[in-house]
Order: C-alpha cells, then structure tokens, then sequence
C-alpha cells in the first residue's frame, strides 16, 4: 500500500510526500533489522550463560584434579626417597623396597586435557557473547592453554629407562596390585597406594636390584625427574589458580 501511495505522489510530483513515504520505509527496515539483531544477540547471550552454567561439572572435575594430583605426587616423591636409598646401598632398604620404589617413582598422573577439550564443551566462538569480561579472559586462557606441552614434562628417560631394567614380571605385579587405584566418588581420579607388598619369589628382587644398581646414573636420570614434576606440579598451580578463580565467578554470577 505505502508503495502505491508513493507511486501515485510521484505521478503528481509530489516530492516532499514521496520523501517523507521513503524515509519511512528506510526507517521502518532499519528498525526491522535492528530489532532482529538485537533479539539474536539476546538470544547467543543467554545460551553463553546457559554454557557457562553446564561448564561448572567439568571445572568442579578439574578442581578435584589438582586436590588428587598433589597427594599423588608426594606418593612418588615418597617412594623415589627409599630409591635413592636403593641406590646408595642403604642397609635398611631391602632388595624388594627398592625395586618396587624404583618403579613407583616413575609414576606420573596427568588430566590428558587439551585446548580442544574446553573448546567442544564450549565452543571458542561463543566467547564474545560472555558479558562478563574476566571470565572470557580467563576461560579463553584456559581454552588456549597448551596442556600437552606441560604434561609432556613428564615423559623422562628415568621413566623410560627404569621400565627397560626392571623385569616385566615384577611391573606386572606392580602395576596390578599397587598401581593407580580410583577414588570413591571420583571416577576421573585416581591415587597411588602409599605401600606396596608382592608375593614374589625374593631370588627375583635381589636380580632386579643388582641390575638396577648396575645403573647408578638412573639415580641421576631420577632427581630430574623429581625437578620435573615439580616443574609440573608449579604450572599446573597456575592452571589450578585460573580455574578456582573461574569457578568462583560463574558460581557467584549464577547465584
């Protein structure tokens, strides 16, 4: 109808008429578009804080990593001490105690976390739709975070090597009676029993044992794999820090 009235003023060349008929029209598509986009960006706002609402599981796990992975870490720590001790021909530790510790040492515990891991439970281009700015700061951090690289810290030649001496019976054993066990109501975690007691014959220890110090400079090859957990463990506090802080405002935000 506008479109007739406008076509008719301009056969009577009515210029002001046909303007003012124009101006509305434009007006009126503005405004259309205008009021679409600004539902559609109402819309992707509110389905980032439904995310960010169905991200708090997944952060709640990675906060209960870095409560287990602690513990965890001060096991092995615990266990290369009695090594060092198998090592040096300490008397109190025996053949079986420092085969067992040698390889419970080389114990590592990681999240096996990427960036992608974040980015799939999230999606990398809904960040410009969190209004609050230090959570998309900090979960864009967290989304780009090389995890890979530091958990590669871990991937020793003690770790390695220890592996090749020790016979794969007893890692077997190991592995089987005193590995990595799951924590009650924590099924992503786990821990590492603070002792170990196998049922093997002792003719097998006292073996491993003397191959084991054959290799005096695993001992060495242990200490920096020691300083690289701790390397590990203070990049990860970072991370652990980033993620508290995370938790906490879209906790507080929700509230």
């Amino acid at each position: 109808m506008i479109f007739k009235r406008a076509v008719a003023k301009l056969r009577a060349q009515d210029w002001v008429a046909i303007a003012i008929e124009l101006a509305i029209v434009i007006i009126g598509v503005f405004v259309g578009i205008q009021a679409a986009n600004w539902n559609q960006s109402r819309a992707e706002k509110r389905e980032a804080e439904r995310l960010l609402g169905e991200l708090k599981p997944a952060l709640h796990n990675f906060v209960n990593y870095f409560d287990t992975a602690k513990p965890y870490y001060e096991t092995t720590r615990r266990y290369a001490d009695v090594a060092f001790g198998g090592w040096r021909r300490d008397p109190s530790v025996s053949d079986k105690q420092f085969v067992i510790a040698a390889y419970q040492a080389s114990q590592i515990y990681v999240l096996g976390l990427n960036g992608s891991s974040w980015t799939a439970i999230f999606g990398s281009e809904r960040l410009p739709n969190i209004d609050d700015g230090e959570v998309r700061d900090e979960l864009a951090s967290l989304m780009t975070l090389n995890y890979q690289s530091i958990e590669a810290e871990l991937s020793t030649v003690y770790r390695e090597h220890v592996r090749q001496v020790i016979p794969e019976d007893i890692q077997d054993a190991i592995r089987s009676h005193c590995g990595d066990r799951p924590i009650p109501n924590q099924p992503l975690n786990v821990q590492l029993p603070a002792s170990c007691d196998l049922d093997l014959q002792p003719a097998r220890f006292a073996a491993a044992a003397a191959e084991l110090r054959t290799r005096p400079e695993l001992a060495g090859d242990l200490r920096w794999h020691q300083s690289s957990v701790a390397g590990f463990l203070a990049d990860m506090g970072a991370v652990e820090a980033l993620t508290r802080d995370l938790l906490y405002r879209i906790e507080h935000k929700s509230a």
